[in-house]
């Protein structure tokens, strides 16, 4: 089993980021927070550290970074309980809101889409070009990048093998490389992917829009951790070290405008309950 890793507020620097480790220190509890994990490890974390760190000290809750190697295992961690907030869409499925976990907020941008894309010079010009050829996805937990896409290559009777690549950028590393034909894709992170990576897509499919991920909270939080852990988020871009932090961030991965965290609510999410009603069993 892949053990989780958990990113302690040390230099952005991957050797120096995971340490395995308890859930306390002292007698204060440590909060875990698991992002989905959108880029690759490195980047990951080095996104999120430092915006963890701040907020950890702006709101006085201890927060751990905790990631899996893979978005299935962060993913999973969320699932058996072992962290208290997430910055997630895998949560909005019948069963797992079951669980109890609570919208408080979202980063402020547009909305996503799911796309199927080919570099710029791929020959295939069709979804039914991709018939029988190996198409990359993040992995099975990716709602928007596999779930999405994947749903609409079933409902055009488009049969592919279909490969998973643990995250977004291996997805894009092997349809580079040319090990697949296409990609299912987030449409943030083909652009963040496009100017860190000085590589050119080609969209031949987009879905309908869906509201960026939630930052959510586990019911076992008090409320007003949730409430301390919220605003630190809300005033980043109020404030000059938040700004700075925040800027970082966007130019780590091309994020195409400023970054920033807003409040937000369950009713942001209505799409994705209305996907998950009606999408092929395969994907729910």
């Amino acid at each position: 089993m892949v053990r989780p890793l958990i990113v302690r507020f040390a230099p952005a620097v991957l050797a120096g980021l995971f340490a395995a480790g308890a859930a306390r220190a002292g007698d204060t509890p440590v909060y875990h927070f698991s992002p989905a994990n959108q880029y690759n490890l490195q980047v990951s974390a080095r996104f999120w550290n430092p915006i963890i760190r701040y907020v950890s000290r702006r709101s006085g809750v201890p927060l751990d970074l905790k990631l899996g190697r893979t978005q299935a295992d962060t993913t999973s961690y969320v699932l058996a309980r072992e962290v208290d907030f997430a910055f997630t869409n895998h949560l909005f499925t019948p069963a797992r809101a079951r669980m109890g976990w609570t919208v408080f907020g979202r980063r402020d941008g547009p909305p996503l889409q799911g796309q199927i894309v080919v570099p710029a010079d791929s020959p295939v010009r069709s979804l039914a070009d991709l018939a029988g050829a190996p198409v990359a996805f993040p992995g099975p937990e990716a709602v928007v990048a596999y779930k999405v896409t994947y749903a609409e290559l079933l409902r055009q009777h488009v049969p592919v093998n279909v490969i998973f690549a643990s995250n977004m950028d291996g997805a894009f590393t092997q349809l580079f490389a040319g090990k697949v034909k296409a990609a299912g894709a987030n449409s943030q992170l083909v652009q963040h992917y496009s100017g860190r990576e000085r590589k050119s897509f080609r969209v031949l499919w987009s879905s309908e829009p869906f509201t960026d991920l939630a930052l959510m909270a586990s019911p076992r939080v008090p409320a007003d951790q949730v409430h301390a852990v919220a605003q630190a988020f809300f005033d980043m871009d109020k404030d000059p070290e938040g700004r700075r932090i925040l800027a970082a961030a966007a130019a780590l991965v091309h994020a195409a405008g400023p970054l920033s965290f807003v409040a937000a609510s369950d009713a942001d999410y209505a799409s994705y309950r209305a996907f998950h009603a009606d999408a092929p069993l395969a994907v729910r």
